[in-house]
């Protein structure tokens, strides 16, 4: 979520900061010099790019393959991965799991990650980078509408239904961050999705209105402005502006006065310890007009598959999830799964929250596919 850690800091460099929260920023930073000293970026010693903890690196008979597949969305190139797990059998029937990215994120990230740990337990996934955004075509670059980003899962249930061995009456929905809101937006009216699950949700239009936590209320008017003008400039061929567009790496002293952890640790997420080039958290300031319509919370009536909603215990975002799941009123089943001590951020890369988010959606598709 590095998209608007500038603003961020801008708007509240002023927000008091502990010691240890100093230490702790000293304490990565540390680490990801140590990493860049002696290592190459993750990105350029995998051949498929995956920059993940425990990725692919080759296909080898008998275990999770991965295979990158190309598809359209109207005339937009889109490039994906699909995992199959050990053992493949194109003739057979495999419970199927289309996984959507986080704001910002790529297919290579935290999305390849949970589709990768899902693969190598029976399932077949997929997880493509959004139109407009990562490898994936789209023009101008890194537009970011609720509307893309919906059909985005759309398609990859279209393209992997036609793929061998998938069962399409076991098809489920995993959504990260920013893909947990669509998905959960996706799911309402998409009933080819037998179950829905979304880890760490982030409600990407009500905190592009409202500002995280509510922090900016004040300036809804101001940027909504700002989007019109933008696209103004657009439609006239003029320069396309962007929110996020973040030209250096913060300083220790700017990650610490973040005052939320979801963009101090994802920044360090995005720019260092798992940064792919792909990756942008910018996005146009015209996309602004559509996002802040959407509330990932909307209409979650509509949802009637079984549902489970996964956050962290200590993660900042958790409200969004807190507001979202009650209101899923008709969800044939429904639970909301805490992580203790995760933040949003660590259920991304930290291996004993990543294990029990694995764990409790192999249980839950189980179940449920």
């Amino acid at each position: 979520m590095k998209n608007i850690v500038i603003a961020v800091i801008m708007l509240m460099s002023g927000a008091g900061i502990t010691t240890a929260q100093v230490q702790t920023v000293k304490n990565q930073q540390l680490k990801t010099r140590k990493m860049e000293n002696t290592e190459k970026p993750k990105y350029e010693t995998n051949p498929f790019t995956l920059v993940y903890d425990g990725a692919i690196t080759e296909n080898v008979e008998g275990k999770v393959n991965i295979h990158p597949v190309k598809y359209k969305i109207n005339d937009i190139d889109i490039v994906a991965n699909v995992y199959t797990p050990p053992n493949y059998n194109p003739s057979g029937k495999y419970p199927t799991v289309v996984v959507a990215h986080p704001n910002g994120g790529v297919k290579e990230q935290v999305a390849g990650l949970y589709a990768q740990r899902l693969a190598e337990k029976g399932y077949i996934t997929i997880a493509a980078d959004a139109a407009y955004q990562g490898g994936s075509g789209g023009s101008p670059r890194n537009v970011d509408k609720p509307a893309n980003r919906i059909e985005d899962i759309r398609a990859m249930a279209d393209f992997i239904s036609q793929f061998q061995g998938v069962d399409t009456n076991k098809l489920g929905l995993l959504g990260i961050c920013g893909g947990g809101g669509y998905s959960l937006a996706a799911a309402q009216s998409d009933k080819r999705f037998k179950s829905i699950a979304t880890l760490s949700m982030f409600n990407s239009g009500i905190v592009r209105k409202n500002g995280y936590a509510n922090s900016a209320l004040n300036t809804i008017q101001d940027r909504l402005n700002q989007a019109a003008e933008a696209r103004a400039q657009e439609a006239a061929g003029g320069a396309v502006q962007y929110v996020g567009d973040m030209k250096t790496f913060p300083t220790e002293e700017q990650l610490a006065k973040m005052p939320f952890d979801l963009y101090r640790e994802g920044t360090i997420y995005y720019g260092k310890t798992y940064a792919h080039p792909n990756s942008s958290g910018k996005y146009t300031t015209s996309s602004l007009m559509d996002l802040m319509l959407f509330d990932a919370s909307a209409n979650m009536d509509l949802i009637q598959q079984p549902l489970l909603m996964i956050v962290g215990g200590k993660a900042d975002s958790k409200y969004m999830t807190d507001e979202a799941f009650p209101k899923a009123i008709h969800a044939k089943t429904k639970e909301l799964f805490v992580i203790d001590g995760a933040t949003h951020i660590q259920t991304y890369w930290k291996p004993e929250y990543v294990n029990q988010a694995v764990d409790k959606l192999l249980a839950f598709y189980s179940k449920y596919l």
